[in-house]
């Protein structure tokens, strides 16, 4: 049995979000490779968001610069660690997946604070870890 459509009232169609920027994603937020969470680009404390506030992880996209987004890589970053600059900012050490660089980002103010003390606190877990990053720099 059919259904008749010209009883109802038709409604106009809705607004499609359709995703045409390099990646897929919009120019004002990316989406997390490891936990898929939606991040958005505005990150309180740094000019240039590079990596997930949920699980830390990153996108190997920069290369010399923070911001330049110049890298060919392309890889998933791991946050390995943490480290504390002279004036007491801290930064997360990634170390790309896929060509094994290391590279140096600062926390942003939204960050998951549990996820950052775990990374801080790892080194004291898992003393061949650190070992092993620390001899590749």
């Amino acid at each position: 049995m059919s259904r008749s459509n010209s009883r109802r009232r038709s409604r106009p169609q809705r607004h499609k979000d359709v995703l045409h920027a390099q990646g897929g994603h919009r120019a004002d937020a990316f989406r997390c490779t490891s936990c898929r969470l939606d991040v958005s680009l505005d990150a309180p404390g740094t000019a240039h968001r590079n990596h997930c506030p949920n699980c830390l992880a990153s996108l190997h996209v920069d290369r010399k610069v923070p911001g330049d987004r110049d890298a060919d890589c392309r890889g998933r970053m791991e946050a390995l660690g943490m480290s504390v600059r002279p004036d007491g900012e801290w930064m997360i050490i990634h170390q790309c997946a896929t060509c094994g660089e290391l590279s140096a980002n600062r926390i942003a103010g939204d960050d998951n604070p549990l996820a950052l003390v775990r990374l801080a606190l790892r080194p004291l877990t898992d003393t061949g870890r650190a070992g092993r990053a620390l001899l590749m720099l």
